[in-house]
């Protein structure tokens, strides 16, 4: 199983009328194939059968560097596992890809990866940190969307907490950044911490709310009492 074979594998289930659907939809300049994520899905589970650790970060950087959007998505979805150990390599290369982010859909994917290494290891946070002033927007957005894991517990550590407080100043730096995907992003972390957390959603909300988007503001209250 080679780098080549696993994007020949993606490569042969292309359709060529979804593939125009899918670039319409995304609006992003790059190849589309036109290949289902069920089908991404039959494909990975078949190489994780094949490989070990050290060929899937090979396979994964080839598929992404080859630029086709479902060989990024398929990439991702490869290095996406609850426990990989030593898992320094995979942390690597999803840290590798970031730079690279220019839209939401392969960004998500790679940083669904990416938050099953950060969550394991929060010395992690100092580099990702780096990110919430990066130039590019959607580094930027990144800091965020690999920081969910997060919000998620509702009986969190110390650490936990401590980590919390400290993304919550990463999102409070970019309530005046005026672009959608970044206001959504905070809005998306406000969301979900809601939803176990509520009273660090209030606090939030309530010192940096009027200098959020009012539709950000609202989306990340939504789901809250």
């Amino acid at each position: 199983m080679t780098p080549q074979d696993a994007l020949d594998q993606v490569m042969a289930l292309g359709d060529p009328v979804k593939a125009g659907e899918m670039a319409a939809y995304h609006k992003v300049e790059r190849p589309y194939v036109g290949v289902s994520n069920p089908q991404l899905d039959t494909l990975y589970k078949a190489w994780r059968k094949e490989t070990d650790i050290p060929q899937r970060v090979e396979i994964a950087a080839f598929l992404w560097d080859s630029d086709v959007f479902e060989a990024k998505v398929v990439a991702a979805k490869l290095l996406t596992q609850a426990r990989i150990n030593p898992d320094e390599a995979v942390w690597a290369e999803i840290c590798r890809w970031v730079p690279t982010f220019d839209a939401w859909a392969v960004a998500d994917h790679a940083c669904g990866a990416g938050a099953r290494r950060l969550y394991l290891n929060e010395k992690r946070l100092d580099e990702v940190e780096a990110w919430t002033t990066h130039e590019s927007l959607w580094v930027r957005r990144a800091a965020l969307v690999i920081t969910l894991p997060y919000t998620k517990s509702n009986n969190p550590k110390d650490e936990e907490l401590v980590a919390r407080d400290r993304i919550l100043g990463w999102a409070a730096s970019y309530v005046t950044d005026p672009e959608w995907f970044i206001q959504k992003s905070i809005s998306w972390w406000l969301r979900s911490l809601s939803k176990h957390d509520p009273d660090r959603v209030r606090a939030f909300v309530d010192e940096f709310g009027d200098q959020m988007k009012p539709f950000a503001r609202k989306d990340a209250v939504r789901t809250m009492r």
